[in-house]
């Protein structure tokens, strides 16, 4: 599986704060569904990925520059593919992996209230 340039994140950027992990499984569970087309799966991932860029950006100054850029850097690599990503049999894998990277960095899913999750 590519990494898409996200194999830096948790060994390079540690957070300041020690926040729990929440697996994303239960949110990406629906998009196995046969009804979900491969549009409907890069809405949703774009949507996810979008929420990490946001969150890094609110967490801007607990970062280097050059990590930020590293991050910045991946986070477009993924979009720029998204579409072909989602086309992939086992795209709902390979975006979770890509989000579970990503939140060991920004721990968005620590901060999502648990009652909101469906």
């Amino acid at each position: 599986m590519p990494t898409l340039g996200l194999s830096f994140l948790p060994s390079q950027m540690a957070s300041k704060s020690q926040l729990t992990n929440v697996d994303f499984a239960i949110r990406a569970r629906t998009l196995y569904s046969p009804l979900c087309t491969c549009s409907c799966r890069a809405d949703f991932f774009r949507q996810e990925f979008q929420k990490h860029h946001e969150c890094l950006e609110r967490q801007r100054e607990y970062y280097s520059e050059g990590a930020i850029a590293k991050a910045e850097d991946g986070l477009a690599r993924i979009l720029s593919q998204l579409e072909q990503i989602c086309q992939r049999d086992d795209a709902c894998e390979v975006m979770g992996q890509l989000l579970r990277k990503l939140d060991v960095v920004t721990k968005l899913s620590a901060w999502t209230e648990p009652e909101k999750l469906h």
